[in-house]
């Protein structure tokens, strides 16, 4: 049985990728480009699998590696594939426009968007949408391991999440209830904003938000 499967062949795909073997999770990568999905999958390891979009997800958690656009037709052409399974949102539902504004409305989420399209059984949750994939890849930033923050109406898909996140080296904090992708999303926003900036020139999407205490 595969732990978890990723949907997409990205720089996002590879940094969970990568976490996803360092915590000694088996791993499948499906793709629209199936070769550079076998490549990616190579790289990985040589136990990792890889397919199409459509394959029916191995893995109990599917991270959903796409922008929110995707992922959106991801959910709707798997359905009912997914029921059973926890399904991980790293989406930033940024305007790509203007860089300036989110895409989905006020008092929701891109998240509890693609919880709606759903089909019954599926549980999403919000996480790693705070990460960059440079970052993830290498565990840590400034000697600090990377905080992942999760949101989750299911306590248990949110405990799960949370222990491969542990597995991997990686700080996970289970920040509430899946409407927290709210300000998670926004938050990432301003962030985003700040690597695109050319007055913070040493801000090349190396960054990583973190809590202190």
């Amino acid at each position: 049985m595969t732990d978890i499967t990723i949907i997409g062949s990205g720089n996002m795909a590879r940094g969970i990728g990568t976490r996803a073997v360092a915590a000694g999770r088996s791993l499948q990568i499906l793709s629209r480009d199936e070769a550079k999905a076998a490549a990616l999958a190579a790289e990985l390891g040589a136990s990792v699998t890889s397919g199409p979009p459509d394959a029916v997800p191995a893995g109990n958690i599917v991270v959903l590696a796409v922008p929110y656009d995707a992922a959106r037709e991801i959910v709707t052409l798997l359905g009912a594939a997914l029921a059973g399974k926890t399904v991980i949102d790293i989406t930033n539902p940024i305007d790509f426009s203007t860089f300036d504004s989110l895409v989905v409305a006020p008092g929701t989420s891109a998240a509890e968007e693609l919880a709606a399209l759903a089909a019954p059984g599926v549980t999403i949750v919000k996480a790693f949408n705070t990460t960059f994939a440079g970052p993830l890849a290498a565990e840590t930033v400034a000697g600090e391991p990377l905080d992942v923050f999760i949101a989750s109406d299911s306590d248990e898909a949110a405990a799960a999440v949370a222990s491969f996140v542990q597995d991997a080296g990686l700080r996970p904090i289970v920040a509430g209830p899946l409407r927290r992708a709210r300000e998670l999303e926004g938050f990432q926003l301003l962030i985003m904003t700040l690597q695109a900036n050319p007055a913070f020139d040493t801000f090349n999407w190396n960054t990583s938000l973190k809590v202190l205490v």
